[in-house]
């Protein structure tokens, strides 16, 4: 099975502040999701068609983690952002201070080609796509997708991949997003 890289995830990219690599590739990223998932090394995601790919820990070094905790001392922005054209903007909330956690896993996040071509978003014709890379803080086990990407695949929204949740995933979100947030990139 082959899995390529999406120009979704290549948004991904120190000025972002979103999880990034300086010494890893896309195309490393992709290989490594190919190559695990050719050893049904994976775990299914939300929906049908979405595959979850956890890196190698000796990698997990090399990427950097854009969250901080939030405390009484973190500072927090919030500005309407659109993420690309065609979707509608929505409320993004930053820190401004503090210093990012380190990475305690990574995970690779790939969409079959069906599901890409759903909404016209498919960029390769490989049968896999690479359209995230997620970082997590260590000690943190799961990370809930965000309630803005929720309510875009539960809304079936531009951006969106079609998607229902339960009332546990909704709360689970909410709660974790109350506790952590991306660091502003201009401030790292």
């Amino acid at each position: 099975m082959k899995v390529a890289v999406n120009n979704f995830v290549r948004r991904q990219t120190q000025d972002s502040g979103k999880t990034y690599s300086k010494s890893l590739s896309f195309d490393f990223f992709a290989k490594h999701a190919e190559q695990k998932m050719n050893r049904n090394d994976f775990i299914n995601g939300y929906r049908d068609g979405v595959r979850i790919v956890n890196l190698d820990q000796d990698y997990v070094e090399k990427v950097f983690c854009p969250y901080v905790k939030i405390t009484s001392d973190i500072k927090l922005i919030a500005k309407q952002v659109i993420r690309r054209v065609g979707e509608d903007p929505y409320i993004q909330v930053r820190a401004l201070n503090g210093t990012p956690l380190t990475a305690g896993s990574v995970q690779l996040i790939l969409y079959r080609h069906d599901v890409l071509a759903e909404n016209n978003e498919n960029t390769t014709n490989a049968e896999w796509e690479l359209i995230s890379i997620n970082a997590l803080p260590e000690g943190v086990d799961k990370m809930p997708i965000g309630p803005i990407t929720m309510m875009r695949n539960q809304l079936n929204l531009n951006g969106g991949t079609q998607a229902s949740y339960t009332s546990e995933e909704w709360a689970d979100s909410v709660q974790f997003w109350q506790k952590y947030a991306a660091i502003e990139p201009s401030n790292i």
